[in-house]
Parts: C-alpha cells; structure tokens; sequence
C-alpha cells in the first residue's frame, strides 16, 4: 500500500490526547484561536479598516438592482435592462442566485447588510481554511502564518461580489475530495466495500446545484474533479495490488462527477451556459483587456504575498521526507499555475496552498535534519520552545467546542445592521461607495438637474450609476463584459484611449453627456474641444455636455 495515501488521515488536533482535560464551561465559554479569528476579521471588515474597501468594486451596483428586478418580476433577468447600448439584447445572467439573495439583504439593512454579509463570508471561509489547517496537522504559528499570507494575496480580489462563494465552494470541494480519497486508500484491512463510506461525496453534485447559479467560477469544481479522477486513474495503473479499492474509488468519484455534470444543468440557461462561458473566456481580446483576468503584477503588496507563499510552498515540499500523494500534488501545480495566470484566482490558489502546505511546513521543521543542522544553537531552542507551545495551543484549540463569541458577534452583527449601523446610541457602521473612488456628487449634480442620459462613462462607474439610477437607465455601458462583447470595447477603447479616431466613435455612440475621472486623457481632451463643454467638476468627475444641451 503507498504510504503517502495514508497522510492525510490524521487525528484531530495532533497531540489532543495528552491535553489537560478543560473544565466544562471554560470549554463552552472560552474563545478558541479559530473563534477570534473569524470575530477580528468579522469585525474589522464590517466596522473597521477593510470595511471601505469591500464596496470598492462597482459590479455590486447591478447586482442589487437585478435582484430587486428578479423579485419584483418573479422571472430571472434575460435582456439586458439596465443600458441604452445594449438594452433589450439577450444577457445570460448567470449568477442570479446571488443577485436575488443580495437584493434581499439590501432591503433588509442596505449598503450596511451588504457590507455585514459579505465580512461574515469572508470571516468565515478564512476561519473555516486555519481550521482545516489545524486539522491536517499543521502546528498553531505555521497556520497562522500561513493564514496571514492567503488573506493578505485575497485582499486584491475583497469585494462584496458573488466570486466570494467559489472561495467557499472551493475549499469545501476540495475538502470533500480529499478526505474521501484518504479515506478509500486508508487501508486494505479498514476500508468499507459500502457506499455508506462515500456520502459525503454527494455534497458535490448537491452543492453544485447552488454554485451553478451562484458564480461562474463552479468551473474550479470540474477542475478538482478531473485532478482526483486522474489520480485515480494513476493509482490504478501503477498499483496492482490495491486495484479494486481504487476501482471502487473510481467508480464513485465516477458517479459524483456525473451528478454533478448534470446538477450544472439545472440554472436558467442549461447547457447554454457553457457555451457562453466558452465564448466569454475564449474571447482572447477580452481576457488580454480585462485587468482581472491578466497576470497578477507581481510589484504589489498583495502579489508579493502570493509569491511569498509559493516560495514556502516549494520548501516545504523539497524538504519533506513524506512527499504529498499525487492528487495533492496536482492541485499545488493548478494552484500555482491559476494563481500566476490569472489574478482573479489568486484568493481560491492562497487558500488551497494554504490548507496543504502549512501542515507540510509545520512538519519539516520538525523531522529535516538537514534544516535543523545549519541552525544556530538559540534558534533552534526557540524553535524547539515555538513548536512546544503551538503543539500545546493545537491540543487545547480541539478541547474548546462552544464557539458562543463567533455567535455573539453574528448577534451584534444582526443588531447593528437592523438599527441603521448604530449600537448601544453610537453610530458604527455607515457603508457607503467611496467618493474618491466612484462619483458620487457627480451623481448627485446628475440627479438635481434631471439628466435623463444616457451617460457615456468608464465601464468600471457604470455598475455604481445603475445603482444611483436604475430605472432611469442613462449608463451607456458597465463592466459586464460577456454582454457587451470585445467589438463594442474596441471600440469603447478608441474613445477612452484617445485613439485618432476618437471623435468619429463618440458621435457613433449619439450620447450627449460624457462623465470620466478628473485628469483622465479623454477629459482633458474634452476640456480643450469646442464640441464639447464642462458643466460640472469635482477632484474626482468631470461631467460633459454636448454644446447645444
């Protein structure tokens, strides 16, 4: 039997066993590490430092107007509503599932419930991932450092939009894969010829159900699918003497892929749907444009976080004595390879390196005598001594099971966003777009003096004036890419570049009202062409008339 199979099947909590026993109501009553993380991050999302930054993207904008729309009409979204370009063409709205449940929350509490909801996923997918980590086997300092570096590469992706749920759905997939796959190869003698053993694989098919309708990224979930699947399939072929579990294996993970194929069938689209995504991300144009989808620039801070953690990935896998079995092997290479090409993927990449190194890192340092030996005397006691806490931190972590702070603060949480953002008469949440970002008294102007539109303006304002004005419909184009196609953002292109034939592409458009950042190329053109006039200006906006209006 391959040995490696076995190392992911590892007791909770290494070390549990020779903890001190807690008393019952200090163990009902006493924060775990796992709690104060997810209330630091709940927190400082929601009331804090990032809270400004989760509606720092203006996709959000749309997808509470769409949801509204979805519940007012009792019919998913099919032709586009919300702009003058494209109004009335087909528009695969594909994460409606999301768009209907944010709506909700936004007429519960507003921008504050959106803020609040987006900070409690968030809160909990990285708690849910430092737990993981703890229970694959990694040590209290190399889970958190590791956690640090993950959320860190995540804050360039931390917006309020429906991808947060891939993060989710992601590491739950993988999760699920992995445990059952240690689980099939455990052991000869130990293993379970029924399929009582292999249900926790219908959660795939179940999930996908959600995911599907959620978020284009359910994609990553066939990605895992086929990573296990192939592994499978090398095990088969190189190792004879365990070919019938690995068949029954197969055999199962067979079927889960296939329910969920099918699962991915029911979304308001069917089978469309993947031909749309196919065009969409076929579109070489549009991805080579699109700043999401381009190579990460690797000279920011969040970037660095990801190389960071891919450096430790490599030693921590070039010094382990237990090398990862196959299948974790490849979802390290997919990682790294999803992270570098694209940086919309380098929060779900950060979480799946995490999850499987830092157990990896926590060990090496333990069991590499080569490590160990160029070491300095001091430190390797204070490595010795790190490691002797953390293991006793790790022990008493399994031993605290109430969890009552994390509910405490979903409490407040429900309370504060309920009661406008106060708390106890003070004012502690106040959610809002941020005016150095989006123009917001640009709108206001827009606003007082009636401008129906349609306003011409840069595709990442448009989802923000959707929210400030829907159903009016004056945004001549937003960011939704696969709607509008890379013909009309060529040509959105020449104008905004200020290509030769820039004029000839904004006459085509027939708008009479043109809104773009303050210092912009195309504005300080516009400032300087007798065709045009400014009639209002801000450090942020600059609002254009066509003389005559």
């Amino acid at each position: 039997m391959n040995a490696n199979l076995t190392s992911a099947k590892l007791a909770e909590g290494a070390d549990s066993s020779k903890a001190r026993p807690i008393p019952g109501v200090l163990a009902w009553l006493f924060p775990s590490v796992t709690d104060l993380i997810f209330i630091a991050l709940l927190a400082s999302l929601s009331y804090g430092l990032f809270s400004s930054r989760l509606l720092g993207d203006a996709d959000i904008g749309w997808h509470i107007r769409n949801g509204q729309l979805i519940l007012q009409s009792h019919s998913i979204t099919r032709v586009d509503p919300f702009s003058a370009s494209m109004q009335g063409h087909p528009w695969y709205d594909w994460e409606w599932l999301y768009d209907v449940s944010i709506a909700a929350v936004y007429q519960w509490a507003g921008l504050n419930g959106v803020v609040w909801v987006t900070a409690l996923l968030i809160a909990f997918v990285f708690a849910m991932t430092f737990r993981l980590t703890l229970r694959q086997g990694s040590g209290l300092f190399s889970a958190l450092i590791f956690l640090l570096l993950a959320f860190s590469a995540s804050v360039i992706h931390m917006f309020a939009r429906p991808h947060l749920f891939t993060w989710l759905l992601a590491v739950i997939w993988f999760v699920v894969l992995d445990s059952m796959e240690a689980s099939a190869f455990a052991s000869a003698e130990d293993y379970i010829g029924s399929g009582r053993s292999y249900r926790k694989l219908l959660w795939l098919p179940l999930t996908m159900l959600l995911w599907v309708n959620l978020h284009g990224g359910f994609l990553f979930g066939f990605v895992l699918l086929a990573i296990y699947l192939c592994s499978g399939v090398v095990q088969y072929a190189r190792n004879p003497a365990l070919r019938k579990i690995t068949g029954r294996w197969l055999q199962r993970l067979g079927a889960a892929t296939l329910l969920s194929a099918l699962a991915s069938l029911v979304n308001p689209f069917g089978y469309h749907l993947y031909t749309h995504i196919y065009a969409y991300l076929g579109d070489r144009w549009l991805t080579n444009h699109i700043e999401e989808f381009q190579s990460p620039n690797l000279h920011g801070a969040a970037q660095q976080c990801f190389v960071f953690l891919v450096l430790l990935s490599f030693v921590a896998v070039a010094t382990t004595r237990a090398k990862p079995r196959l299948s974790r092997g490849l979802v390290i290479l997919f990682a790294l390879y999803s992270g570098f090409y694209a940086a919309r993927n380098l929060p779900v990449s950060s979480l799946l390196l995490a999850i499987i190194v830092a157990p990896i890192f926590s060990k090496c340092f333990r069991s590499s005598s080569n490590i160990q030996a160029v070491l300095p005397a001091i430190i390797k006691t204070l490595l010795r001594r790190a490691e002797a806490f953390s293991s006793r931190m790790s022990a008493f972590e399994w031993k605290l099971r109430g969890h009552l702070w994390p509910v405490a603060a979903i409490v407040i949480g429900i309370v504060v966003c309920s009661h406008g953002g106060t708390f106890a008469g003070g004012q502690l949440m106040n959610a809002h777009f941020s005016s150095r970002r989006f123009p917001v008294q640009a709108a206001g102007f827009i606003a007082q003096k009636n401008i129906a539109g349609p306003v011409f303006c840069p595709d990442s304002w448009g989802g923000y004036l959707i929210y400030r004005f829907y159903p009016q419909k004056i945004v001549y184009v937003d960011d939704r890419h696969d709607l509008y196609g890379s013909q009309f953002f060529r040509n959105y292109l020449k104008i905004t570049q200020v290509s030769p034939e820039w004029q000839d592409q904004l006459r085509m458009t027939g708008v009479r009202w043109v809104l773009l950042p303050e210092g912009s190329s195309l504005a300080d053109v516009l400032k300087e062409t007798k065709d045009w006039k400014s009639v209002y200006e801000d450090r942020t906006a600059v609002l254009f008339a066509l003389n005559g209006d």
